[in-house]
């Protein structure tokens, strides 16, 4: 199995999870970066670090895009677009001018896995409107335990 592979694998186990905000629980709650942060828990076996709290409108009021320096930190360089693999991060602003605020985890050419605000974790068809909203493509860092 590749690490790309293993990293779905694990994403895909929280699908149904309840969309909960700051969540990060498998099974109980979670929203987009508490799905990143579970897999990543279960992938290197500790939290990617602290998580300040934040509201759900963070990224309009703070207009930071903490979410893109989290990736940069924590993932290294965004690849490009079309260089995206399964398992990686992706990472979406809903408008050009605004700060990123969406994280899912591709899991194919044509599908993504996130959890959708007054839903669940789920997977979504990676269609024209969610394609050009990427704003970075991250790789989950070596060493993966695969």
């Amino acid at each position: 199995m590749t690490a790309g592979e293993r990293i779905v694998q694990l994403a895909e186990g929280w699908i149904g999870t309840p969309y909960r905000h700051q969540g990060a629980t498998k099974g109980v709650g979670c929203d987009c970066i508490g799905l990143i942060r579970g897999v990543w828990r279960e992938v290197y076996g500790e939290e990617p670090g602290p998580v300040p709290a934040y509201a759900p409108d963070w990224a309009e009021r703070s207009g930071e895009e903490r979410l893109l320096e989290a990736g940069l930190r924590l993932f290294g360089p965004s690849l490009l677009i079309g260089e995206a693999q399964a398992g990686d991060l992706l990472l979406f602003r809903w408008q050009t001018g605004c700060a990123a605020k969406h994280a899912g985890i591709l899991k194919d050419d044509q599908h993504f896995i996130h959890a959708y605000e007054q839903a669940a974790v789920t997977c979504s068809a990676l269609v024209p409107s969610w394609r050009r909203r990427i704003a970075a493509v991250h790789r989950f860092p070596e060493p993966l335990d695969c």
